[in-house]
């Protein structure tokens, strides 16, 4: 089976990490999130297509769902002492990829070219590819006016009350080599348990990807993200709400209803199942929460089980 995964950080590497346990990971291709891309201390950083690729290399940092594990701080700590307040925390290791990704983007370079090699560098079977090579950042309009969706989300901590989310650039964005081929020819697209907003929708608001996702012969599902009407991690719940939506499952299955053929419910909220069946989506209630290797993998069987239902139906 070759499936293509649309995945942002923390909720999709977990589920990600376990279909590479119980498949074959060279038949998996993600399309990575790199709304969340932001320029800082002159380099280019992509959280989510590096918190994927570390994880499916081995050498994430399983604690704070980001970066490298066992990474030292001295750089920003330094940057300290001079009077640069560094809140956008980046190892010294982690770094290092970001000023290669940086050197070689100067150099011409493209993003999908630069992750390929860094995955490769790193072992990673997977294909990873971002959802474009334009730089296209995910801007949070609030209260206190727009700003990065990093400086919301970190520097901020989720406080102001989201009115709008923005994607620069993003009408002139075409999906990176690959993106396309990857949705239309895989066995089953998976949505990940991302955020609907600004890790899912990004990749859905670069032109042509919600078309193919409507048009593909291969089955399209999606793992909630919000369980018992709570976010498993992030803002999803708060934005769901400030953006006037249900802070619910079934409110993300609407959102993605166009292109979706199933939707995998926690088993908290099996309740809803009724409601997500009249969206006219096939329903699965089952344990979701992916702390464990062993959670994350029996996960992933049943998302492979649901799509095996699917395919056979």
């Amino acid at each position: 089976m070759k499936i293509t995964a649309l995945a942002g950080g923390v909720g999709a590497w977990k589920l990600l990490l376990g279909l590479a346990g119980v498949m074959p990971p060279e038949d998996i291709t993600v399309i990575a999130n790199s709304g969340d891309d932001i320029e800082l201390y002159g380099l280019r950083i992509c959280p989510d297509i590096d918190t994927v690729t570390y994880t499916l290399g081995g050498v994430i940092n399983e604690e704070t769902g980001w970066g490298l594990k066992g990474d030292t701080f001295e750089c920003l700590a330094a940057l300290a002492r001079y009077g640069e307040a560094p809140w956008f925390n980046r190892g010294d290791r982690d770094l290092a990829t970001h000023m290669l990704r940086t050197t070689q983007l100067r150099a011409g370079r493209s993003l999908t070219e630069i992750t390929d090699q860094i995955r490769r560098a790193l072992g990673v079977q997977a294909t990873i590819v971002p959802m474009t090579d334009k730089y296209t950042p995910t801007r949070v309009v609030s209260d206190e006016g727009a700003r990065h969706f990093q400086e919301y989300f970190v520097r901020r901590r989720c406080e102001p009350r989201v009115r709008e989310i923005r994607f620069e650039n993003i009408e002139s964005a075409e999906p990176a080599e690959g993106v396309l081929r990857a949705i239309l020819k895989s066995d089953c697209v998976v949505v990940c348990p991302s955020n609907p907003f600004i890790s899912i929708g990004a990749i859905l608001a670069v032109p042509g990807i919600r078309d193919a996702l409507r048009e593909t012969r291969a089955k399209v599902i999606a793992v909630s993200p919000i369980v018992s009407g709570r976010a498993l991690k992030g803002p999803a719940a708060d934005m769901l709400r400030d953006l006037g939506h249900d802070v619910s499952a079934r409110a993300v299955a609407s959102m993605y209803r166009d292109f979706l053929d199933g939707f995998i419910l926690d088993q908290t909220d099996a309740a809803l199942e009724p409601e997500v069946a009249a969206l006219d989506l096939r329903v699965l209630s089952t344990p979701t929460l992916m702390n464990s290797l062993e959670d994350k993998q029996r996960t992933a069987h049943s998302v492979l089980g649901f799509v095996t239902e699917f395919l056979e139906s």
